[in-house]
Formats: C-alpha cells, sequence, structure tokens
C-alpha cells in the first residue's frame, strides 16, 4: 500500500494543527457557526443528531495492521467502543467531542489517516475494487491509479469549492465490484486491441434525490492522461455546475440538462486545450511517474503451492460451522494456493458496517498472521482479508468467530446494506438500522438464506441514499408522513455491470410492514423462479413489477375486494 513520505506527513500534521486553531477559534466564538462549518466539513467533521460525526478517509479502503491497532485505540478514547465502515470504504466515528477532534486527528495522522476532504463539496475519497491486486478476471490493478489521481486532486486549490460533492470510482477487471457508475466519475482501466493501457471513463452518475448512473463518455483515454481527462471533466463541472440549488448541483444535472452530445463536446474541448498548454505538460503521467506509485503495490511474498495448500474439504466434512463459512465467505485468488476471505461485518443484531475495539485489535493481528498485514473495506460495508493461505483457513476461521465476525452470509439476504439512519444521522427522515434488524430476524437460518440465494437489500434513511437504496435489488426508503416512520419499495436496482437503478413499486408502508412486506416479495421470487439456479434480479427481469406488487399489497387488494 501507499505509505507517506516526508511531505506527505508535513502536510497532514500542519493541516491538523490548522483545524486545532480553526476549533479553538470557534469554540471561543471567534469565528461563526457558518465560518467554521466548511472549516470542520473540509476536516470530515459533520454535526449530526446527537454528537458531532467524524469521517475517516480509506483510499481504495486499504487499511494496515498499525492503523487498525490505532483505530482500536480511538474508539475506546473518543468513541463509544466502536467505528462504522461506510459504503465508500470510510470508517466513521458517531460520539467525538468537537474539543477532543484536533487531538484525534493527531494520533489518526501518526498512522498515515485522517478526514481531509472527507465531506465538503470537494473530491472525496476515491473508491476502488475491493480484490484489486488478487481477483481471478483482473487484467490491469487499478490502486496504483487510484493514487495518481488522489495526490492530485487532494487540496487542489481549483477543485476545493465546487459545486456539489465529487466521487470517483475505479475498476481494472472484468467485473465491477465498486459501483463505478454509481459515481460522479467511473474510470475503467481497460487494454486496447493493440495491446496499449487506457482508460474508460463514464461521467454523471450519482443517487440521492436523482438517481443516475454515469454515462460513457469517452471509451479510451490513453494511460499518459488519466490527469489531464480528469482535470477536464472537474472543471468542466466546476465552470458549469449550478451553485444556486443544493438539489440540482451534481454533475449528473448539468449532464441531463445539457444532453450527453453537448456535455462529451464541452469536456472533450476543454481536455483539447489542457493537452496543448503547458499545464498539459505538467499534467502528462511519464511511464517513471506511473512506475513510480505502482511501486508501493507489490505482490506478497507468496508461499509455494506445497506450503500453502490444505485439506479444506476434510476440514469442512468434519465441521459445518467451518463448511458453510467456506461456501460463502472464501473466494478464488490469483495465486494458487491462496483464497479471499470476507470478514462479515453483518452478525445477528450488529449494526451492518460496525466494528468494535476489540475486533478491530483481532483483525489487526489476524492481518499480521494471515493476510501481509493488510485489511481492506468494501463498498457492502464488510471487510477483505486479500491473501490468506489456504492451509490457514480453519485457524483463521476460529479466530473470527471468536469475535463474531464469521457470519456466513457473504451476499445473502442478511447481508444488509444499511445507513444508521435516524439513530444518529441528522438528515434521516426514518431508521434504518432496526427495519434490518427485522428483516434479519425473519430469515436468521442459514437454510432459509441459502434457499433464497444471492440478493441484494439495502436501506436508506432519507433521499441522500447513503445506503444506495436505489440500486438494490430491493431497495427501501425511508421517508417522514407527518412525523411517522414510512418506506418506499424498489425493485430491479443493481450497482455492478448489469447496473440499474430500481423502480418504485407503489405506496410506502408503515414501520411496523415493511419488514413483512419484504417477506412477501421473495416469497414471490421463491415461487416464480425457473429454478435454484435463477437469481432474484434475474427472476424479476424476467417476470416483471406486476406479481410483486399483487403479492405486496395483497392485503389491501383483498380489503378493496371484500
Amino acid at each position: 500500500m501507499y505509505r507517506y513520505d516526508a511531505i506527505d506527513q508535513a502536510l497532514v500534521t500542519q493541516r491538523v494543527e490548522q483545524f486545532r486553531d480553526q476549533t479553538r477559534r470557534y469554540l471561543k466564538g471567534e469565528l461563526t457557526e457558518d465560518e467554521f462549518r466548511h472549516l470542520r466539513l473540509r476536516n470530515g467533521l459533520y454535526q449530526q443528531r446527537f454528537a458531532p460525526m467524524l469521517r475517516i478517509s480509506v483510499p481504495y479502503g486499504l487499511l494496515e495492521s498499525a492503523q487498525l491497532r490505532k483505530m482500536a485505540h480511538i474508539v475506546r478514547k473518543y468513541d463509544k467502543g466502536y467505528g462504522h465502515f461506510t459504503t465508500r470504504q470510510n470508517i466513521q466515528l458517531n460520539w467525538p467531542k468537537l474539543e477532543q477532534v484536533p487531538d484525534l486527528l493527531a494520533e489518526l495522522a501518526e498512522v498515515q489517516l485522517h478526514g481531509i476532504q472527507a465531506c465538503g463539496n470537494d473530491t472525496r475519497n476515491i473508491t476502488s475494487d475491493y480484490l484489486a491486486g488478487v481477483a481471478v478476471d483482473e487484467h490491469i490493478d487499478p490502486r496504483p491509479y487510484c493514487e495518481l489521481l488522489r495526490q492530485y486532486v487532494a487540496l487542489h486549490p481549483e477543485f476545493y469549492w465546487l459545486p456539489r460533492k465529487f466521487k470517483f470510482g475505479f475498476s481494472g477487471a472484468t467485473v465491477d465490484r465498486a459501483a463505478t457508475r454509481t459515481n460522479d466519475v467511473a474510470v475503467h482501466l481497460v487494454r486496447h486491441p493493440d495491446g496499449a493501457v487506457g482508460y474508460r471513463f463514464f461521467v454523471g452518475g450519482g443517487l440521492g434525490r436523482q438517481p443516475m448512473l454515469a454515462q460513457e463518455m469517452n471509451p479510451f483515454v490513453p494511460e499518459s492522461d488519466l490527469l489531464r481527462y480528469a482535470c477536464a471533466i472537474l472543471r468542466t463541472f466546476n465552470r458549469f455546475g449550478r451553485r444556486d440549488n443544493i438539489h440540482k448541483a451534481r454533475i449528473k444535472i448539468v449532464l441531463r440538462e445539457w444532453g450527453i452530445e453537448r456535455f462529451r463536446a464541452a469536456i472533450e474541448e476543454e481536455y483539447a486545450k489542457i493537452k496543448a498548454s503547458s499545464e498539459g505538460e505538467e499534467l502528462l503521467l511519464l511511464a517513471e511517474d506511473i512506475e513510480r506509485i505502482r511501486w508501493h503495490f507489490p505482490a506478497p511474498a507468496y508461499k509455494a503451492v506445497s506450503e500453502a495448500a490444505a485439506d479444506l474439504a476434510g476440514l469442512a466434512a468434519r465441521d459445518a460451522g467451518f463448511a458453510a463459512w467456506i461456501r460463502r465467505n472464501v473466494r478464488p485468488h490469483k495465486v494458487p494456493g491462496y483464497r479471499v476471505v470476507f470478514v462479515s461485518l453483518k452478525a445477528p443484531d450488529h449494526v451492518a458496517g460496525d466494528c468494535t475495539a476489540e475486533q478491530f485489535e483481532t483483525l489487526a493481528d489476524i492481518c499480521d498472521a494471515h493476510s501481509f498485514g493488510e485489511l481492506r473495506s468494501t463498498y457492502d460495508q464488510n471487510l477483505v482479508l486479500a491473501d490468506v493461505a489456504e492451509r490457514d483457513l480453519h485457524e483463521l476461521w476460529r479466530k473470527l468467530d471468536a469475535v463474531k465476525l464469521a457470519t456466513p452470509n457473504i451476499g445473502l439476504v442478511t447481508d444488509i446494506v444499511s445507513c444508521p439512519g435516524l439513530d444518529f444521522c441528522g438528515l434521516a427522515n426514518a431508521g434504518s438500522i432496526g427495519v434490518a434488524h427485522d428483516i434479519y430476524r425473519r430469515f436468521d437460518t442459514l437454510d432459509a438464506q441459502y434457499e433464497i440465494g444471492p440478493i441484494r437489500i439495502t436501506i436508506s434513511g432519507c433521499m441522500n441514499g447513503c445506503g444506495h437504496h436505489s440500486v438494490g435489488h430491493i431497495g427501501i426508503l425511508g421517508v417522514d408522513k407527518h412525523g411517522e416512520e414510512w418506506y418506499q419499495v424498489t425493485l430491479g436496482g443493481s450497482p455492478g455491470n448489469d447496473a440499474a437503478i430500481g423502480e418504485r413499486i407503489g405506496r410506502a408502508l408503515a414501520r411496523d410492514e415493511i419488514a413483512g412486506g419484504v417477506e412477501r416479495l421473495i416469497q414471490v421470487y421463491l415461487e416464480l423462479r425457473v429454478d435454484e439456479d435463477e437469481s432474484f434480479i434475474e427472476c424479476y427481469r424476467r417476470v416483471g413489477m406486476a406479481p410483486f406488487k399483487a403479492r405486496l399489497y395483497e392485503n389491501e387488494a383483498e380489503a378493496a375486494a371484500a
């Protein structure tokens, strides 16, 4: 992973001291609330319902063991003993005290973590495929390119006060595991037929009030022009993005209002200007620039197959719990004798994405013992140990199970993606955590989950869509109706290669109806699927919404008939 040099470290340390002075002046009344708001946002600090919320940037979701141990210490000292992993691969703290935040940030800086540009109208944390470097379907590791772009846009004065927040997502594999097209810009690493590396750019994605998927803007930008083309997009948005209405300020609104051809022409015009200028020469990536960053992402010192292999079939036959975990939470690795292990943060009655101090510490020890000192966060609020030797899997499973991190439900009905909702967020209209728990309890047996198979349930507590309800196979959106919590349901969304925005099924359901409604929707799928191999999303796309809608509101139909 990328490690700071002296310049990086000095920048982050100095930024902490700047914010310490800004916080001191605010607490003394020398800065107004509005003046301080922009300063705290650009250091990752939101004001939530009950306390500030600090968002910690985790570039492309990569963490090392020293950072995990520091997180364990921080959540004990400054929070309530846990942190929360988000759908942008970041970590959030929900209970820090404002006067202690500068000290907290100073401790984070010791392990090369920070909250810079984690909030505000700037370029946010860059996300990537959580299997980068180890996926069997990968053709180019996107992490060095993420880091090159991160270093360019972080604290860039031209892109520090954009019309609205701006997000990049990268993928370099056949399968898009990073939900890239839900971002303002999606960058797919590709190879030209002649073998040259380049980028396929998509622009204009975003969820929230008006969910849209990014559309292809340029099918092949040369490898040397990553910063040039990204600059052209950002500069076009900065110039033409709306600043008069926060709800119409994202780049997707410009694209929708202009149309793709006009928008593409504007970007290409700016791109041409940059290439022809002296600035363009400075932004040109040379082979040595790319290699310098790629050096930070070497392949680990993998063992030979004879050393790494194990009798997994025999171990699974003797232990049903281990067998279930192998089935759902372990994936192939590009190196023989190794596996990718998913760490579920979705145990029963566990808040999706939460990680306790004890779990942070255990994960740090596990990383050092079993995965070359590294851990990754995923788009689905789980974690990944990317480089585990097969012979270590049983021992690893026992360690994870001891701290409730081995729930064998990755990709199943209880692997629910959820924002914190009304329990914490000041923007939320309804609760998310309780709804997730209610749904979980209806499908808590492994037999029930395996019968249903892969399905994606996502929950957001408001229109901002932090739980990505718009791209759930079953998406749930909390809304307020005269002070009561209600929930709208969408069907057919998807974030990956088959990306789609879900369709709203009908009227909202009351809080006490929503879990039962989800159960009825899944029952329709079980009745209508062609066979056990047809997934929920495949069945929905084949039969359409009508049978699902009829079952969801069957009680109303019966009442009307009576």
